[in-house]
């Protein structure tokens, strides 16, 4: 009876997990991350040139002008983070909503995103002591930049469901005669529509500056983007979070259903300023970013199963563990874990569970710690999550060997907590073949 209500308990949050998963705004944010990945990781490549490489074969004027050459990646990558997202999202969003003319969202919410954004900004001049000059025309990469991503993905949103929808009001679509090119129609069916969506968000964006003095970046930045950066970021709402998504795992839903919605775009704010705040000669501020997961928490992946690899390796004789756990070595060396995940099983085993989703808790709380004692730094070199373990303490921190210390101890304590959880895992699969066994030669 308990097993059937466990089944039934799993089987109704299983099936809530896959509604949030398919969830098309969920689904957008989502692919739209993963779709601008690269630029990130080419910013990370950037800032690790500059600021780890460049500094050992030049100095003075001659370094500033190596470091030119970093500079203007990271303006056309991580500084324009606000922009590209607000275009990834209008497309996929029209993409996933089967509209049929999506690039001509990309141009609406472009244009949304840019009409949002102050008319006039404040510059305080390089050693100016406080002197201030207004100027007209001008955008900031503050604006367009890391801390307008937030603004970028609710402008891109906003822009194009509005104007979507206005598309399909037959009285907004102008029907041109046979013979007129393709595209031409195209253009002119979406004509008003178009026009009438950003004449909307003109007049949101004049109202929001001259009654109010402000602008709808700003806004965002202060009710959103830093509210809830705050609250999942902080060290109990990530472990909460990113918790719950190992849960999911462990009962067959990708994490990344929860994760990569809820954390990712607030891990990835923080791990841009970081490399923002390394790139302009400053200390790195946050802790808990992107990499901070892929080093920490996620070492080795999901649920740190590269421990588990290790505990079997050296402590187990039970040879089918020890044969998926051949299986699962290179895969994991790479952070991904899906063959040990579905085929140890840990998906729907007990007492795999508890480590499973208790492990990145311990590999959380010591890399925090570590970093907020002062005995390594905050990671500010973006590496891709495949980035081996070791390699990519090292890499993320800029060749920090404290860091790549840090994660064998993580690797260490984690293969002990995983060890007697493996040996009840492997007792129930004995116990349970040996019945199987039993009822088969009974039925015979």
């Amino acid at each position: 009876m308990n097993g059937e209500k466990f089944n039934e308990i799993s089987d109704k949050f299983a099936e809530i997990a896959v509604k949030i998963g398919n969830n098309i705004y969920l689904r957008t944010l989502r692919d739209a991350f993963i779709t601008i990945m690269p630029v990130f990781i080419l910013a990370g490549l950037a800032v690790m040139i500059n600021n780890v490489i460049f500094p050992l074969i030049a100095e003075g004027e001659s370094l500033k002008k190596l470091q030119l050459f970093g500079n203007v990646l990271t303006n056309g990558t991580l500084n324009i983070a606000g922009l590209l997202i607000a275009v990834m999202i209008a497309y996929l969003y029209s993409v996933n909503r089967n509209f049929k003319n999506p690039i001509s969202t990309v141009v609406i919410s472009l244009s949304s995103l840019i009409i949002m954004m102050a008319s006039t900004v404040s510059i305080t001049p390089d050693g100016g002591e406080g002197a201030m000059s207004i100027t007209n025309g001008v955008l900031l990469f503050n604006h367009i930049g890391t801390k307008g991503m937030f603004a970028g993905i609710i402008i891109g949103l906003v822009s194009s469901m509005l104007y979507i929808k206005l598309t399909e009001l037959k009285c907004m679509q102008i029907n041109m005669p046979e013979g007129v090119p393709p595209q031409v129609g195209k253009t002119f069916s979406v004509l008003l529509s178009s026009m009438l969506t950003l004449v909307i968000m003109g007049m949101l964006s004049s109202f929001l500056q001259v009654v109010m003095n402000t602008d709808l970046i700003q806004v965002i930045s202060a009710m959103v983007q830093e509210p809830l950066r705050s609250i999942n970021t902080s060290l109990p709402g990530y472990l909460l979070i990113y918790s719950c998504g190992n849960l999911l795992f462990a009962l067959g839903i990708h994490q990344s259903v929860i994760n990569g919605s809820l954390l990712d775009p607030v891990m990835l704010v923080n791990m841009n300023e970081n490399m923002q705040a390394v790139q302009a000669g400053q200390q790195a501020l946050h802790i808990i970013n992107a990499d901070f997961q892929t080093c920490y928490a996620q070492l080795g992946g999901t649920g740190l199963t590269i421990s588990l690899l290790l505990a079997i390796f050296i402590f187990s004789k039970y040879e089918p563990y020890k044969d998926v756990g051949k299986l699962g070595l290179t895969p994991g060396i790479f952070n991904i874990n899906e063959p040990i995940i579905f085929g140890l099983p840990i998906v729907f085993n007990i007492p795999m569970i508890i480590p499973f989703i208790l492990s990145p808790i311990i590999g959380s709380c010591i890399g925090y710690f570590a970093t907020a004692v002062g005995f390594v730094k905050p990671l500010f070199i973006y590496v891709p999550w495949t980035t081996p373990p070791l390699l990519s303490g090292f890499l993320s921190s800029g060749g920090d060997w404290k860091v790549v210390l840090l994660q064998v101890v993580i690797i260490v304590v984690t293969t002990m907590f995983y060890l007697p959880f493996l040996k009840i895992s492997e007792r129930v699969s004995i116990r349970t073949y040996e019945l199987e066994s039993q009822t088969e030669g009974k039925d015979e």
